[in-house]
């Protein structure tokens, strides 16, 4: 296993992660967070693949759940008139499997890691959180052996290297709102657990994606949320967003309003979807940050970040670098871009300055729990290498 995945638990008010380390069968647990890598990789493009189905991977529905999901949604808009209900990728699970490993039919739903089984004797004594925690990892994480990768090309077989299969299927920003935010997520899970197998069952999952962006004299760009976002609003966040299924439909031909995407449009041709996985996150850059496509090199995966202030909601963060200086893109910035109103202010830090922020460090509190799953991840896997390259200045700028 090489993909690493982060979790990290923050409290509505607070973000707090302990640093204790210890290690479990190839995982590096926190109290509060874990990474799961026995040898941290990075993935580019051709390292992955993607299962997609309506049936295996969607969200289960629930009459009670959807009328809780309409209400909460009717409200939101009413305060916030500028939500926009989007179709998005769910993230039902993840498998990694050897380049040439044989398509299989067992089941898709068996854990590669428990983390609630490794640590012995603490069982008992581990909040009801904490075992929501666990257990979203364990659903995530796929053994091998169940990887169904009939869609693999020869170029792909031709890897040394494990290859990453994404199971998704299809949900929407209104579900996510109101189940993966809602104040009955307990319950949620509770009954997905019992009624499916799956704590996650009923849950929306929408896969985000954020990019750990370095400029070319290797400063971090952040940038401070607005509060015309739906989370997280004044807090510091790399730039992120999501894939677009509507975006992978268009490339295949297939002009469709968001209410009308469906995953068979997507099952001829599955290379478009991780295609624009990839492609999704500069395009984010782009929009928030005004860097152009043309300045940005190609994103490599680092991991899942799952955050736990939204019920373990995936994110797929990418390391991205930058032909252009901060004082460039600083400048480009305060230009505007297409999504110039969901950040207020820009900020820099260096490559030291990244690797050493923990817990506590005075910014890690102004961190959104993306972005500090984001520099774990970028902490672990180090997919620049290299070192500084400029003089470190004191400070964020």
């Amino acid at each position: 296993m090489c993909l690493c995945c982060c979790t990290v638990n923050a409290g509505r008010g607070c973000w707090s992660l302990k640093y204790k380390w210890s290690f479990l069968k190839g995982k590096m647990c926190l109290d509060n967070a874990f990474i799961s890598a026995e040898q941290p990789q990075k993935y580019c493009l051709t390292a992955v693949t993607s299962e997609v189905s309506p049936f295996r991977f969607n969200r289960q529905r629930d009459p009670a759940v959807e009328r809780h999901i309409d209400e909460l949604w009717t409200e939101r808009v009413s305060r916030e008139p500028w939500l926009f209900n989007g179709a998005k990728f769910r993230l039902h699970s993840f498998c990694f499997a050897p380049p040439k490993h044989p398509p299989s039919t067992r089941s898709s739903h068996i854990p590669l890691l428990n983390c609630a089984e490794d640590q012995v004797g603490q069982t008992n004594s581990r909040s009801v959180l904490e075992d929501v925690l666990q257990q979203t990892h364990g659903k995530l994480f796929q053994d091998s052996s169940a990887c169904c990768c009939t869609d693999i090309s020869p170029d792909i077989h031709s890897r040394s290297g494990p290859l990453l299969t994404l199971r998704l299927g299809l949900t929407c920003y209104k579900d996510y709102l109101g189940t993966n935010w809602s104040s009955q997520v307990a319950e949620l899970r509770r009954r997905g657990e019992a009624e499916f197998s799956d704590p996650l069952a009923l849950l929306a999952q929408p896969l985000g994606v954020g990019a750990v962006l370095r400029t070319a004299d290797g400063r971090v760009v952040l940038i401070r949320r607005s509060q015309k976002v739906a989370e997280a609003g004044g807090l510091l966040d790399i730039p992120g967003g999501h894939p677009e299924p509507k975006v992978v439909c268009e490339r295949l031909g297939q002009a469709v309003c968001e209410e009308n995407i469906n995953v068979e449009m997507m099952q001829q041709k599955l290379e478009v979807v991780v295609s624009e996985l990839f492609s999704s996150v500069c395009a984010e850059i782009r929009d928030e940050v005004n860097v152009p496509l043309s300045s940005l090199g190609e994103p490599v995966l680092m991991g899942v970040g799952l955050n736990h202030t939204s019920a373990g909601r995936p994110s797929a963060e990418f390391y991205v670098s930058c032909s252009l200086t901060s004082d460039e893109v600083r400048k480009l910035y305060w230009k505007g871009g297409p999504e110039a109103h969901e950040s207020t202010d820009v900020i820099f830090l260096s490559r030291t300055e990244l690797l050493q922020l923990d817990s506590s460090s005075p910014l890690w509190s102004e961190l959104c729990p993306s972005a500090k799953g984001a520099v774990i991840l970028y902490q672990t896997v180090k997919p620049d290498g290299g070192t500084e390259k400029t003089t470190p200045q004191n400070g964020p700028t």
